[in-house]
């Protein structure tokens, strides 16, 4: 029968509406009672439509059921199942009650079996029959006798609920055992050796205990001692924590990438092991353990717990990450990497840096676009693989995704060269000058109407050094699928997510005019759109989705087409040591390689500016503070 559920399901149906009729409850009634009376079983005798004894019938109880009804001995009924879902006394068919799970004490007489299709509903003609009075005072009777029984000879083997696996095991799904929590504590209590911690003390604590980087080892003692770790009311003097002053003489709020970060106070074993049961056991995978770490406790989960709902924090969300949750790392991280250790004279360079690193950070994770980090984004991004790199490694050059320097050097001079006027704000002239005034107005146009992403920089048609990053990252590494988003929602000027040849065309309508200024030869676009077309081999002819750029090895040169020409040239004559080259690195993308050779570019600017006595330096300096 288990082969066949839908057998099953239909045999269900026909027992239930057998059931219900009038003549097999005064059948069923009429068993009970000689049973009950121990007065030999017999079965009925089946009638014809006119009421005769039919010569050649069968009883209506099929062998295999009647064997199930009177399978067990004695007075005993413990088998005999319920006449309906509904309670004693109830009104209403099997559809008006909800089902009740494989645990519920409520159906504890009747033990339902995962898998079971659900029942069919009780024909209206017979709702006044199933709850007649003698029938619901024998069903009551035989319920009783049921649940006695049960407690007497009840065994794993013969409860069928007792052999369904748990499928809901609470708050403590994916957290440490009691075993595994008993051995971290006991290496924590070796560790702290009977004496209070500070934040270097407590650094081999948090890699082997914790099983976090190092540098979240100052977080951790704040989230264990319930303080910020960041300072709202910093002074002057506060500047070996790696902050910056405020040129006007105040300090920098807590959620400002100049804010400085508090050096937390010694930690006790005890304080370790109440924050450790509280909240660290609770997370046995890595990446949750770390994005818990980095969102503390919230102000909505002091409301559940019962506090005072109108208490405030700069931080109220409660299930995501923002901007000012990575700081607190990223700050020790500053001052205790030797790969770092150049920058403690310069804190405005460390606040760049900082703000370089979380818009990295949020650009390749927060896949949402939304500035709120989920725990599920920061599960299936490789960002705690990439912190623990960079903690192990003296060179944090090497630590290519999120923390390179030299990543960093490259983003803020390429926007130091486009803000002539160092207010920090680039309009659509500046953007234009970009890469030898690679992309087509059109396509800068497109950006500035904030049709791929919205400004953060709170100016109307200025973009801020965050917008520019974005951008950065998006042109130079096009072959990134959230950077083709970026560049999808700027050529698709409909909206609905689907680039169609009328929308390429008015893209390369300038480039055809830009060729022609060059002297060069253009491509009729109707031999361009067949051959992106055989490029992409859209699922839809004539449509390109973002699913088609994914699939596609050469997205990127799709859109260089469109609106970049050095890079479409590029292409077009490249010669065989750079494909070589890429062969030889496919580890690299195309911003690691744009980055490494605009890295040593720039240094050799700067090398030959140091010459003639002139440098970044003075320059900056000029221009004013970064």
């Amino acid at each position: 029968m288990n082969k066949f559920p839908s057998s099953k399901l239909k045999l269900d149906e026909f027992f239930l509406n057998w059931l219900s009729s009038l003549e097999s409850q005064k059948l069923v009634l009429s068993l009970l009672e000689d049973a009950k009376a121990g007065r030999p079983l017999q079965g009925p005798v089946p009638t014809s439509s006119t009421g005769a004894v039919a010569s050649a019938g069968v009883s209506p109880l099929s062998p295999s059921s009647t064997q199930a009804l009177l399978s067990h001995s004695g007075a005993s009924l413990a088998a005999t199942p319920p006449l309906s879902p509904q309670k004693a006394g109830g009104v209403g068919s099997f559809r008006d009650t909800p089902p009740g799970s494989p645990l519920s004490p409520s159906r504890g007489s009747r033990l339902v079996p995962p898998g079971t299709p659900p029942r069919a509903p009780t024909p209206p003609g017979a709702k006044s029959t199933l709850r007649s009075p003698a029938l619901a005072s024998a069903a009551k009777e035989n319920s009783a006798a049921d649940r006695s029984s049960t407690k007497e000879n009840e065994t794993p083997s013969d409860s069928s609920y007792l052999a369904v696996p748990r499928f809901y095991n609470g708050t403590e799904s994916g957290a440490f055992s009691e075993e595994q929590s008993c051995a971290k504590l006991k290496l924590a209590k070796e560790l702290f050796g009977g004496k209070e911690l500070d934040v270097d003390g407590f650094k081999v604590l948090a890699t082997d205990v914790c099983e976090l980087p190092s540098f979240f080892a100052p977080l951790i003692m704040h989230r264990a001692l319930g303080t910020d770790p960041m300072d709202d009311s910093s002074s002057d003097n506060d500047q070996d924590n790696g902050g910056s002053v405020d040129p006007d003489g105040g300090s920098p709020p807590g959620g400002s990438p100049s804010a400085h970060a508090v050096v937390p106070g010694a930690l006790s074993y005890e304080t370790f092991e109440r924050y450790w049961r509280t909240t660290l056991r609770k997370y046995a995978d890595d990446n949750a353990r770390a994005f818990h770490v980095l969102r503390g406790k919230r102000v909505l989960d002091d409301v559940c717990d019962g506090l005072d709902e109108h208490h405030t924090h700069r931080n109220v969300h409660t299930q995501s990450l923002e901007h000012a949750d990575f700081r607190p790392v990223i700050r020790e991280l500053l001052r205790t990497h030797p790969g770092l250790e150049f920058l403690k004279d310069s804190p405005e360079f460390q606040d760049r840096y900082l703000e370089t690193v979380t818009y990295r950070i949020f650009f390749e994770v927060n896949t949402c676009w939304n500035g709120k980090l989920r725990a599920s984004e920061f599960r299936k991004s490789d960002l705690l693989q990439a912190m623990r790199k960079c903690d192990e490694t003296d060179d944090v050059n090497k630590c290519l995704r999120y923390f390179s320097y030299e990543h960093f050097y490259v983003m803020y001079c390429k926007f130091w060269e486009l803000d002539t006027d160092h207010d920090f704000l680039i309009d659509k002239e500046d953007l234009l000058r970009y890469g030898n005034h690679a992309l087509t107005y059109r396509a800068v146009d497109r950006v500035f109407s904030q049709a791929p992403r919205q400004f953060t920089s709170g100016v109307p048609q200025k973009m801020g050094y965050e917008d520019f990053c974005w951008f950065v990252l998006s042109e130079e590494d096009k072959q990134n699928p959230l950077a083709q988003m970026y560049w999808l929602r700027v050529v698709d000027l409909d909206g609905d997510g689907v680039i169609r040849p009328r929308e390429m065309l008015h893209f390369y309508e300038e480039q055809v005019q830009r060729m022609e200024c060059l002297n060069q030869e253009p491509v009729l676009w109707e031999d361009v759109l067949c051959q992106m077309m055989d490029m992409l081999k859209p699922a839809v002819d004539g449509e390109v989705t973002i699913n088609d750029l994914k699939k596609c090895k050469l997205a990127g040169n799709f859109f260089n087409v469109l609106f970049n020409l050095n890079k479409f040239i590029a292409f077009e004559t490249r010669d065989p040591f750079s494909i070589r080259q890429e062969r030889e690195e496919p580890h690299l993308t195309e911003w690691d390689r744009f980055a490494r050779g605009e890295y040593i570019r720039l240094s050799m600017e700067e090398e030959e500016d140091g010459d003639d006595g002139t440098g970044w330096d003075e320059t900056m300096n000029d221009g004013g503070s970064l």
